[in-house]
């Protein structure tokens, strides 16, 4: 069942017909990597791979997947950070965004050219993990074991929208609240803890909060404190390719790096300044000082 997104009395989500299996991405098989025994510390059980100024740890999406299930499954949440080059960038120039980001209990690569720089530092990482990846797979997940989700972002109806996309795929996922949130909602104390209460009390187990960085990350860590035990993934622009009011780049884009310039194509008026003013030249300043790096050593 789905809560609507208004305090309004809760309406059930209409169930779509089931349609064929639409998981972002067929993974190769991954390595072992268990989840942790129940009742043990928190929790890596790898070293993260430094990349961008910021540490990133080298899992497959399906290792992200498993992970979260076993730290759920042993009553423990945690929070996901998926950098890009823009993230990056941020991260670089303010030590507080830095934390926020290197804090989390998982950090993944969501930009190609992280990617790219961790294999010219010589410390590769298996692929890219986004946030438009992870709310299916993790959905899935959800589904399969019965754990509710929340969808928080995203303009108006656009959640609730990406809801339905998600229970088609997957008829067993419970989605326990959507909710567009203002704009500008955490400019004072009182929005920031409406939308808290908002998403307390639904109760999640996993909650997909599409926001952009930082906003959407700060939060999430607000939002830990209040559910201890739920997983929450800042996923940006995903709730929105999720409900197909934005399209994602072709899949051969995304593998060779280019899915900026798909969405460049898209809604150049925003993004221009971002990519090739701002974010065109730390990548390739990225690139270049760990090439440079590698050859020192």
């Amino acid at each position: 069942m789905t809560r609507s997104e208004t305090t309004a009395p809760h309406v059930p989500l209409q169930r779509l017909p089931e349609a064929p299996h639409r998981d972002a991405t067929r993974l190769p098989a991954a390595r072992p990597l268990d989840g942790p025994p129940r009742g043990t510390p928190p929790r890596r059980r790898w070293d993260r791979v430094r990349v961008g100024g910021i540490g990133v740890d080298a899992l497959t999406e399906d290792e992200v997947v498993r992970w979260v299930e076993g730290e759920l499954e042993a009553g423990r949440g945690g929070r996901i950070v998926t950098p890009n080059i823009d993230i990056c960038r941020a991260a670089a120039t303010d030590p507080a965004l830095r934390e926020l980001v290197c804090t989390a209990e998982l950090v993944v690569t969501d930009g190609m050219p992280l990617v790219w720089a961790a294999r010219l530092l010589g410390t590769p990482v298996p692929e890219r993990v986004t946030g438009a990846d992870l709310i299916w797979s993790l959905s899935k997940l959800a589904a399969r074991r019965g754990w509710p989700v929340y969808l928080l972002g995203g303009p108006p109806g656009v959640a609730r929208r990406a809801a339905k996309e998600l229970t088609s795929c997957h008829p067993r996922l419970q989605v326990c609240g959507v909710h567009a949130p203002p704009y500008h909602f955490d400019t004072t104390p009182e929005g920031s803890a409406r939308v808290r209460r908002m998403v307390a009390a639904a109760r999640p187990r996993v909650v997909f909060v599409g926001l952009g960085f930082p906003r959407q990350d700060r939060l999430i860590a607000d939002l830990r404190e209040e559910l201890p035990e739920a997983w929450f993934v800042g996923c940006g622009a995903a709730i929105a390719f999720a409900a197909g009011t934005v399209s994602r780049a072709p899949g051969w884009m995304r593998r060779t790096g280019l899915e900026w310039a798909y969405r460049l194509g898209c809604e150049p008026g925003r993004l221009a300044r971002r990519y090739l003013v701002d974010d065109l030249p730390f990548a390739l300043r990225l690139l270049g000082g760990s090439l440079v790096a590698r050859l020192m050593r």
